[in-house]
């Protein structure tokens, strides 16, 4: 039994030109909508992540508490789940799976919004990484339905430095003689394994392998760490899939909605929502310093960084101190 729902999109028009035809929008609800639809939060999902991968920040007496909130998790384009590489028939399939931005998905996820559910106002969208990009991009495309936004870990235009990063991963894959160009049978697991390792040395701080905090984690080696976390994370997802994602992650940037001709600090300027803006201080990927300069750009918005060597992943979900930082600055978002 699944337990997520797809919303028929039908014919979608992307940013890039091409038509995605019988595109699907997996997604999944907590909680119960109330009478006036005023208890919506929006929380899309981050890359290679999946609806369930974000429910370690939901929970009663959380923030996300779906007693009080009715919860939706749209999954990204290229996640597997909705219209992705992996499950496109032809001729969009695999290797030519059309380039998808964040603008492309925060317009389907509207859809799903206001067509399934008849939502007008939306009290909260929030997103870890990738889920953050969508973040912003909810605040600029729909100012007046949106009233607050609280992105953490991500920021509204990917650096030239995390592009760099990028390259390395999606070189990772493309080198393995088992990609053959995106057509291939059988996964390319060495260009997998070898993703894991290079995301290993950036998705933690310097700070977190100094203090050989994968021992406490359970791991008992380095070696033992990369290879049952980091590989073994990777393995289990299809490289098309990821590749897709990339090219979104890499392309990211608010200022390309359409109406703002690329001007990034003009689009910031139209986001109308209340947003406390939080990076992970020691996060490789989206360093505080990019989104102190966003917060400066944006009228109602306030920076917080969360005190973690957890690096990027101190929006993971993946340790209890950072989770709790976060949820308690959400719930002050909230009460605003």
């Amino acid at each position: 039994m699944l337990d997520y729902k797809i919303f028929d999109l039908e014919q979608v028009t992307l940013q890039s030109g091409a038509t995605l035809r019988d595109a699907k929008l997996a997604y999944k609800t907590y909680g119960t909508l109330n009478a006036d639809k005023s208890n919506v939060i929006v929380y899309p999902t981050w890359y290679s992540g999946q609806h369930y991968d974000n429910e370690w920040l939901i929970g009663e007496g959380m923030a996300l508490d779906p007693q009080k909130y009715f919860i939706i998790i749209p999954n990204m384009f290229g996640n597997g789940l909705s219209s992705s590489p992996s499950n496109t028939p032809p001729p969009y399939d695999r290797a030519r799976f059309p380039h998808v931005t964040f603008y492309d998905n925060v317009v389907a996820q509207q859809r799903l919004v206001t067509e399934e559910f008849g939502i007008e106002k939306i009290a909260l969208v929030t997103g870890w990484s990738m889920g953050a990009g969508q973040t912003y991009q909810w605040g600029v495309s729909y100012p007046e339905m949106v009233e607050r936004i609280f992105p953490f870990c991500g920021s509204a235009k990917t650096s030239l430095h995390n592009i760099v990063f990028l390259e390395g991963v999606k070189v990772a894959i493309q080198t393995d003689v088992a990609w053959q160009e995106g057509w291939y049978e059988q996964q390319p697991n060495k260009g997998l394994r070898a993703v894991g390792r290079v995301y290993a040395g950036w998705g933690l701080s310097q700070a977190f392998y100094r203090q050989k905090v994968y021992l406490q984690m359970g791991y008992s080696s380095l070696e033992d760490f990369l290879v049952a976390f980091w590989e073994g994370f990777f393995l289990r997802k299809d490289a098309n899939n990821l590749l897709a994602m990339l090219w979104t992650w890499q392309n990211g940037n608010i200022g390309n909605t359409p109406g703002f001709e690329g001007n990034f600090e003009r689009a910031l300027a139209a986001i109308k929502a209340k947003a406390t803006v939080m990076p992970g201080e020691t996060d490789l990927y989206f360093p505080p310093e990019d989104n102190e300069y966003e917060v400066k750009q944006m009228p109602n918005a306030e920076f917080i960084a969360i005190p973690s060597i957890w690096g990027h992943f101190a929006g993971g979900g993946i340790n209890s101190v950072d989770t709790e930082f976060i949820d308690r600055n959400i719930k002050e978002l909230l009460a605003r």
